[in-house]
């Protein structure tokens, strides 16, 4: 009797623990977008700018909540310099002059808000007159290994041509901290061909802190890591007009416990995704024996607010050639189709076997994962089709799928847990 009573204990908690293990999109014991976090960016009141920051910090700065600053102009932190900004602060960036925050390579940002008191950047127009791209947004240049030509690169951004590189050999540079940092109405337009991103991530290493940011309102991506070397958790990507996360130049990145909102008329006509994801630009500009773009995303949710596919919104995911993209754990909803790969990839093993998708709930997504090339679709599906993969195919209401998906109060994106797909039934 014993032994049987042991055995059934053992059992039990295997159970329990193995569904823990496999909790699919955003996780938490509480909801961790409570508090810190705003989906109405457009309505708060701001205090007015009462410092300005220009030009060059070449020395440790600190920024204090009882000031409000405004951002005027690229402004570049140099020379090994750190730029600490207190819990609570508040930084505008100046409309006229496009106000960017540029962390050189050496440099460091310690942006370090609480759950109570984020720290906050976010466009000096007035409340009516807010709009993606008010602003310029962050970039953070450091050395971590990229797989350009020659290991050093720059950005497309019209920065000081001295202070605009990044790359390197150390993949455990560290760039500082940013962490309950809200990012609103970045992403100024530049070209006809060339936006900002609300936060630039330029070979960055991984000893750099990113977690808990909100980026909303960016008029191009969201996240962009070029190169790099990456841990990131906790982040919220909101009605950008671009990619919410994009990765290139041999980007080694984790991305755990984070979420894509899309609202589809917030979405540029080029096609707007999740996660766009390749290796190089060009491949002759690119060092092949250096690491590929690789990828590991689990507990991410993607999910589009607006359900009867009216708008600009496309694949959740983009996934070009000789890129690593494994997602597992996760939850798309409302995405035509789920995913995209680019024809060249073809649809046998060797290229198949470097793009995982696993224990997915992929719900009101017309099409699953296709391929440029049509003559490619019917090998991959029979290749991602397959019982290990748990890949569940729903076509339920976002109000039954998710805990409480309206934005207009305190949204919470966990996984309904009275939801027949949550308890495992």
């Amino acid at each position: 009797m014993k032994t049987t009573i042991h055995i059934t204990i053992i059992t039990l908690f295997s159970t329990l623990f193995l569904q823990a293990q496999q909790q699919k999109g955003i996780i938490g014991t509480s909801n961790w977008m409570n508090n810190w976090t705003n989906f109405k960016p457009a309505n708060i009141e701001y205090n007015e700018a009462t410092n300005i920051i220009a030009g060059t910090i070449d020395k440790d700065t600190k920024l204090t909540k009882r000031n409000t600053y405004q951002l005027v102009g690229v402004v570049y932190v140099t020379n090994n310099a750190v730029l600490t900004i207190e819990p609570g602060t508040v930084i505008r960036g100046d409309d006229k002059t496009c106000g960017t925050l540029v962390i050189t390579n050496g440099a460091k940002i310690i942006a370090e808000g609480l759950e109570t008191d984020p720290i906050i950047f976010t466009s000096n127009k007035e409340i009516t007159e807010r709009r993606p791209g008010d602003w310029g947004g962050i970039i953070i240049l450091g050395k971590a290994p990229i797989n350009k030509l020659g290991g050093i690169n720059t950005l497309p951004f019209n920065l000081e041509p001295m202070l605009n590189h990044y790359g390197g050999q150390d993949a455990e540079d560290n760039s500082g901290v940013l962490k309950y940092v809200r990012i609103e109405f970045s992403g100024r337009k530049l070209s006809a061909l060339k936006e900002l991103n609300g936060l630039s991530l330029a070979g960055v290493g991984k000893k750099t802190v990113l977690s808990n940011i909100q980026i909303s309102y960016s008029n191009d991506d969201s996240f962009e890591c070029y190169g790099g070397d990456l841990n990131m958790n906790n982040l919220i990507s909101y009605r950008t007009t671009d990619d919410d996360f994009d990765f290139t130049q041999g980007a080694q990145i984790n991305i755990s416990n984070s979420i894509a909102i899309r609202h589809p008329f917030s979405s540029d006509i080029s096609g707007s995704r999740c996660f766009e994801v390749d290796s190089y630009d060009k491949i002759e500009n690119t060092d092949m024996t250096k690491k590929m773009t690789k990828i590991n995303a689990s507990n991410i949710t993607l999910v589009n607010l607006e359900e009867n596919n009216q708008g600009l919104v496309r694949e959740s995911a983009y996934i070009r050639e000789d890129t690593f993209f494994n997602l597992t754990n996760s939850i798309i909803s409302g995405f035509t189709p789920f995913t995209l790969l680019e024809g060249n990839i073809g649809n046998g093993e060797v290229n198949l076997s470097k793009i995982t998708f696993k224990n997915l709930i992929v719900n009101n997504c017309s099409g699953e994962i296709l391929s440029e090339s049509v003559s490619n679709n019917t090998g991959i599906k029979n290749y991602y089709n397959k019982p290990e993969n748990a890949l569940e195919f729903t076509k339920i209401k976002n109000s039954d799928l998710f805990t409480m998906p309206n934005i207009k109060g305190n949204p919470d994106f966990r996984m309904n847990v009275n939801n027949t797909l949550a308890s495992g039934n």
